[in-house]
């Protein structure tokens, strides 16, 4: 009986939170954010989602769950980066509204590395 209702609270929790993250994908304004509501709620979300699971399963077959936390927890943010930083070298992020830009140099260093390694290939 325990174990039904601390199994139903995490699943709901998680529910909740996917709930909330896919809202914050509909709602909220520019890709930053969007990204923040993608990653963040939803990683939750799934941790809950299989924290609750495991409960009702063996530990055998919990542990299993692990590596999918695991998996997730490491993927997730990685992906993020990388769609902020397309993002950001193709010109789709306003980069008025960034607070701190600390990518500019960086992609200016780079952006020059390459032209004058094609320049000493001519």
């Amino acid at each position: 009986m325990i174990r039904d209702v601390v199994s139903s609270v995490f699943l709901l929790l998680g529910a909740l939170s996917c709930l909330l993250g896919a809202l914050g994908l509909l709602r909220l304004p520019d890709l930053p954010a969007r990204l923040q509501a993608a990653t963040k709620p939803q990683t939750l979300g799934l941790l809950l989602i299989l924290i609750g699971t495991a409960v009702r399963l063996e530990f055998e077959n919990a542990a299993t769950l692990v590596l999918v936390i695991l998996f997730q927890a490491v993927t997730a943010p990685v992906i993020s980066q990388i769609v902020a930083r397309s993002a950001y070298r193709t010109g789709t992020l306003d980069r008025d509204l960034l607070v701190i830009d600390e990518l500019t140099a960086r992609v200016e260093r780079e952006d020059g590395a390459r032209d004058a390694g094609d320049d000493r290939g001519k």
